[in-house]
């Protein structure tokens, strides 16, 4: 388990350069006596790629529903699971699943969670883009009892539809128990969405993507900041797993579960991908590209048309953003799509997706600044506005119902960052003093990336809900080196 103080001695040791993407990750090295996973290291030239089917993740059935709302429950335990082609992995899930359970969950609809923690560690779930109460948001210091806590989360579902996530946000833990694979998919959806025709049921699959470091024996490896290490890359909870398509189009929700590491997402032969929507929903409107680029925590709702290809047609997802050091053939394959039959298709990707209410106007202006330190001592830290996190200390005050903007700049020279906000989702107005007009940053945002040196210009409205939220740095490890704030709306 990390430790704050572990997190301090860890500190940046090097820098690296992500060739492609131009983005630039700090590599953080864990100190001597940092627990280490006993075995040789897992070489992933040795992984047979594409040998092990992407399972799909099982979606999660109340155990009662009323006229408003629906009940769940969720064990956090321990579970063992083919991670690697023949071995066996221990991990760290939610009711034993890997990849985590989907909760499908409807606007105007309340779902209720009750949330009992078997692991060893003490956690605090976080419904990562979710409009809640504070009690219910997954405070990192808000912590449900190891070895049998429990805790009750109530998400009353009176935002739009959305593609959320949730995940631990233990303070000092978050980094290492979500590396372990406590991850789960929380798909909300309303009446503007169902009417569009757009792919759904078997052909609407949620895509959870991370990377991971391992032994040989399958154990996995866990160092703060061990990003360049880190050097298998899962879909689904598989190593380099291959999916089968019928000739048809396809909604793929894919979130970005990493720690740190950035996809740039392309089909091997640059071929189309339609972007429908990203962390707050619907796009206005689709946006074609070849390359939909995603920072940890941030999803991305793709449609591929793969009526374009023969059946017998096998063709590689890949990942634009590797460092200039890794092997193109490892980091730089995600998955492998098999167009298996033909299939009808009556979806559709309209012109017109949703229309967004205009922004109120702004009464508030503050100026936001993320910085780690980059000099590799051990008494290297990460901040915001020049201090690091304390869960006593109320750093922004909110006037319920105001309307801000936020300039949140990377002060960084090599390190990049991503800014994610509780409770609200937000629109990006800028991005390095230009205005964002067009692509995926135009829809409605939780989590946004900063490159060194980027500044971004958003705007929120902060209602509904009263009380004491953070905001922070999305890479995990950087917000458990210090890199978060709180906020308290009143």
């Amino acid at each position: 388990m990390i430790s704050r103080r572990t997190v301090v001695r860890a500190g940046v040791a090097a820098t690296s350069i992500i060739g492609t993407g131009g983005m630039l990750l700090p590599v953080v090295n864990a100190s001597a006596d940092e627990p280490r996973a006993a075995g040789a290291e897992l070489d992933p030239a040795g992984i047979a790629k594409f040998t092990q089917r992407m399972p799909l993740a099982p979606v999660l059935q109340p155990y009662l529903t009323t006229s408003t709302t629906s009940y769940y429950r969720m064990t956090l335990k321990e579970a063992s699971k083919e991670v690697v082609p023949g071995l066996t992995t221990k991990l760290r899930t939610f009711n034993g699943s890997f990849p985590g359970p989907v909760i499908k969950a409807e606007s105007g609809r309340r779902v209720v969670v009750k949330q009992t923690n078997s692991l060893d560690v003490p956690t605090s779930i976080h419904l990562h883009g979710a409009h809640v109460p504070q009690d219910s948001d997954g405070s990192p210091m808000d912590l449900i009892a190891a070895k049998g806590g429990s805790k009750t989360y109530t998400y009353p579902n009176t935002q739009p539809h959305a593609n959320l996530w949730f995940h631990d946000h233990a303070h000092h833990m978050e980094s290492e128990n979500v590396f372990r694979g406590m991850t789960g998919t929380y798909i909300l959806t309303d009446d503007t969405e169902r009417r569009l025709g757009l792919p759904s049921g078997s052909y609407d699959v949620p895509i959870s993507l991370r990377d991971a470091r391992f032994t040989d024996t399958g154990e996995l490896v866990y160092e703060m900041g061990d990003f360049r290490h880190r050097n298998v890359i899962l879909a689904n909870g598989k190593a380099w797993p291959y999916f089968e398509v019928a000739a048809r189009k396809y909604r793929l929700r894919f979130t970005n579960t990493a720690n740190q590491r950035f996809f740039g997402l392309s089909l091997a032969d640059n071929s189309e991908l339609v972007l429908i929507g990203t962390d707050g929903g619907l796009l206005t409107a689709p946006y074609r590209t070849d390359t939909v680029s995603i920072s940890p925590g941030e999803r991305a709702d793709v449609v591929i048309d793969f009526s374009r290809y023969p059946v017998g047609t096998v063709i590689e997802l890949r990942n634009k953003h590797i460092d200039r050091d890794e092997p193109a053939n490892e980091i730089g394959a995600v998955l492998q799509f098999r167009v298996t039959r033909s299939a009808r298709d009556d979806s559709v990707v309209p012109a017109q997706l949703r229309t967004l209410p205009p922004m109120p106007t702004a009464t508030v202006d503050r100026s936001i600044e993320m910085r780690m330190d980059e000099t590799g001592a051990p008494s290297s830290m990460a901040y915001i506005n020049g201090k690091t996190y304390d869960m006593n200390r109320i750093d922004t005050e909110i006037a319920y119902g105001a309307t801000e903007i936020w300039t949140v700049h990377n002060a960084n020279q090599y390190a990049p960052h991503n800014f994610h906000m509780h409770l609200v989702q937000f629109r990006v107005l800028e991005r390095n003093g230009q205005a964002v007009t067009e692509g995926p940053e135009t829809g409605l945002k939780d989590t946004v990336p900063l490159k060194p040196g980027e500044t971004v210009k958003i705007q929120a409205t902060f209602t509904g809900y009263r009380g004491t939220y953070v905001y922070h740095c999305h890479l995990f490890d950087h917000g458990a080196m210090g890199m978060m704030a709180n906020m308290r709306i009143s």
